[in-house]
């Protein structure tokens, strides 16, 4: 029965102060004071939690009519008040649990007694919350919306909590097996899967890191004795024109340590690791599927389907209900395909606006009072062009998720399935695009666009393009994805862990009432300590997910202008599993179970990825790399070609790359401003630049044009021996490992022999 007497005097009797436990409604029951025995406080389904409302105001009649509205569907709901705020335990009829596990031939493969697992009973309660509606027709999104309810969440089973704490999500854990059947069980499929993957994508990775490493320690051990970084480092008498238009001109040899750098991430090993990389994204993936399949082999639900579960979740709701019909309207796809171009052309724009603050810092930079940064202008601006490029990441990434949306809405998909998936794909695609272009334009446009001396091309007529150092585009390319990976993976993960943590100890800081054993004590302790946990939604798992594949998108593509990459994923998924653990059991609220047998789209995501990875590495090593002019200098042009033996094959090839303009011609000199024609005192008659272009007329050079051939033959090769690689290694192993077809088969025989001998057994018995 209510409580009304309320002395605020009784300091020591503050739960009965603060705190009002109503009777369990029974729908069966007209009266408060016919009502049963209070449930235990860990068997609610669900809690609804709401601010108290004023009584007759619309709020508050809204609040009552959701509750209503399920109690005459069945359920029973337990009352709690504390703090100015309502709390409502809800307990679904066992009715709907025993009709879903008809209609489904038990899912679960649970007994009679049980009919469903905790995680399915979660899921089912969850649709029945959101399918039903109150008078006006508002659902349960609608009152959250308007905040006449503010929060709805599963509880956790403490004793279940416990255990999984003590087996996986703690730090000391690090280095045992997770026990994924007991995550499962916990938090349902989608969860357990997610972990299972992320589990073997970090075990992959080993292998990954290994020749990464290998490949960065090849070209260490060469740092002194390449014939490469010493002309640069000797090219004192090489005089460089200006990199922008407030630039000095400047010795070859001042970029020495840039030339080092260069060749620890642009050698022949590069060439290797490349292709090692993409038979390591077949054999990921081929590799992920079997692993997969003997786990949910072990699961039992071969023939389960997302849809059916739908379909039978509607009827169970609402036995004369009509399924929503499959609809496809061309005016939609078009309004919606427009609109992706638009945000597509909306993220390309701002990774040109990066390149912009890039060419004007440089141009500020140079002009510094400072020497150092004025030494490294080109260098610092490509550094603060990263770190611009990943507050517009973390930007975008809100934008992103609700452009995502708003086109999902537009388009009025049929089921939650189907939203989920065209969500999905939306989002990674704006998300990769966000992070990606002004990868691209590092990679394959930098330096190659930004013409020549006496002929610049120039933004808006007045600021210079970017040029690349005369060791080649590939170390800035390697600082754009050093810089975006480590802070990405740095400071998201310490934000992850870290604001859902003090989150919570300062909610269990202000939550200093005195804990009590009475069984409405535990409804009370139990409820509040799940509300004041982190608040998890639809997109929590979707989010995780997301941030992994953006990582093994980093893994995998440009992947040969950073051989450490791999090994910088490896060390953050050896702490992530445990973050993502230790988050999710003891710092969130528990997590929406979903049912699935897969990962679902994230697969043909991670395909994608791979063909990606193949192109984009190919055009790297084609186009960004200096591999193939190293290549045709070596074997047609070096000293080696003419007939040297007791020189380097290489020597003279820094030289040979370079062309020259004279300061006589007046086209040359109208590029450059008067105090840049002075170096060290003395007037410039000539200056070099990276390129192959006649000292005359500066039209291309025949090397040119066959480093271009060369190039573009390499790229095609390249391509095609690594997708056939791919299909070759997708078609030796199979998707399914033979002892779980056989076990299916099996099952499947063994089930059509019981239900023949039912069959056999009722004939006879008539």
């Amino acid at each position: 029965m209510e409580s009304g007497n309320k002395n605020p005097d009784m300091d020591n009797q503050r739960s009965q102060d603060n705190i009002e436990l109503l009777p369990i409604r029974d729908p069966d029951h007209t009266t408060e004071t016919d009502c049963t025995p209070l449930i235990p406080c860990s068997k609610y389904d669900y809690v609804l939690v709401g601010k108290e409302w004023p009584d007759d105001s619309e709020h508050d009649r809204k609040q009552k009519a959701f509750i209503k509205t399920l109690e005459n569907k069945g359920y029973q709901t337990q009352k709690l008040r504390e703090k100015n705020k309502v709390y409502f335990g809800i307990l679904a009829p066992e009715e709907i649990f025993s009709k879903y596990a008809y209609l489904l031939k038990n899912p679960d493969n649970c007994s009679e007694e049980k009919m469903v697992s905790t995680p399915t009973r979660i899921r089912i309660v969850k649709f029945m919350l959101d399918n039903t509606f109150i008078g006006n027709g508002e659902k349960l999104h609608a009152l959250l919306k308007e905040k006449v309810f503010e929060a709805v969440f599963p509880l956790h089973e403490e004793t279940e909590q416990k255990k999984l704490i003590n087996k996986w999500a703690r730090w000391t854990a690090c280095f045992k097996q997770q026990p994924i059947n007991e995550v499962r069980m916990y938090f349902g499929e989608k969860v357990a899967l997610y972990f299972l993957w992320l589990g073997w994508y970090t075990y992959m990775l080993v292998p990954a890191a290994v020749i990464g490493v290998i490949v960065f320690l090849y070209g260490l051990a060469f740092f002194e004795s390449n014939p490469l970084i010493k002309e640069v480092c000797e090219g004192n008498s090489t005089i460089m024109c200006p990199l922008c238009d407030k630039c000095p001109m400047w010795q070859l040899s001042e970029t020495c340590t840039y030339a080092k750098v260069t060749h620890l991430f642009d050698n022949e090993g590069t060439v290797f690791f490349s292709m090692f990389m993409a038979l390591w994204a077949t054999w990921f993936l081929e590799i992920w599927k079997r692993h997969r399949s003997q786990e949910v082999c072990k699961w039992k639900l071969n023939n389960w389907d997302e849809n059916e579960e739908e379909l039978a979740l509607d009827l169970i709701n609402d036995s004369d209900c009509t399924p929503d019909r499959y609809q496809h309207s061309y005016l939609r796809s078009i309004l919606v395909m427009v609109l992706v171009c638009c945000m597509i052309a909306l993220i390309i724009g701002l990774a040109q606006a990066l390149v912009v603050f890039r060419v004007i810092a440089t141009v500020f930079l140079s002009d510094s009072k400072w020497q150092l940064l004025s030494d490294h202008a080109n260098t610092v601006a490509v550094m603060m062009g990263a770190v611009l490029h990943y507050l517009t990441i973390t930007i975008m990434n809100k934008v992103n998720r609700k452009v995502a949306l708003f086109l999902c809405d537009l388009e009025n998909v049929r089921s939650n399935i189907g939203k989920e998936r065209n969500f999905t794909v939306k989002m990674f695609t704006f998300q990769f695009l966000t992070l990606f272009s002004s990868l691209i334009y590092v990679a394959f446009f930098l330096g190659r666009i930004n013409g020549r001396p006496g002929s610049y091309v120039r933004i808006a007529g007045m600021w210079r393009l970017e040029e690349c150092h005369p060791s080649g585009c590939i170390t800035d390319l390697f600082i754009q994805m050093a810089v975006i990976m480590v802070l990405k993976q740095t400071l998201s993960n310490v934000v992850e862990f870290l604001s859902p943590w003090v989150s919570y100890k300062i909610h269990n800081l202000q939550d200093k009432s005195p804990k009590g054993g009475s069984e409405s004590n535990c409804i009370r302790d139990s409820w509040l300590r799940n509300y004041h946990m982190n608040e998890v939604d639809a997109f929590s798992l979707f989010n995780e997910f997301l941030e992994m594949m953006i990582q093994y998108s980093f893994t995998t593509i440009f992947v040969a202008a950073f051989p450490l990459a791999p090994l910088l994923a490896l060390i953050n998924n050896f702490f992530e599993i445990r973050l993502d653990a230790i988050k999710m059991v003891s710092l969130e609220r528990r997590m929406f179970c979903k049912k699935t047998i897969d990962i679902g789209i994230w697969l043909q995501v991670l395909q994608a990825i791979g063909v990606l990875a193949v192109i984009a590495n190919g055009l790297v090593i084609g186009v960004t790399s200096d591999f193939i002019p190293r290549l045709v200098y070596k074997y047609i042009y070096g000293p080696c070609a003419k007939g040297a033996t007791d020189i380097d094959c290489m020597s003279g090839y820094i030289n040979n790359s370079l062309s020259t303009v004279y300061m006589k011609d007046h086209n040359i000199r109208r590029d450059f401003e008067l105090g840049q024609l002075i170096f060290n005192g003395n007037n410039v008659t000539q200056c070099k630049y990276k390129d192959y272009r006649s000292d005359d007329d500066y039209a291309y050079t025949s090397q040119f044009w066959l480093i271009f051939a060369v190039r573009f033959a390499f790229v095609l090769l390249f391509e095609h021996v690594a997708v056939v690689i791919k299909f070759i290694a997708a078609w030796f192993v199979p998707d399914v490992p033979l002892a779980v077809k056989n076990e299916n088969l099996d099952r499947k025989f063994e089930r059509l022999k019981r239900e023949l001998r039912k069959m056999e057994n009722r004939t006879t018995d008539i």
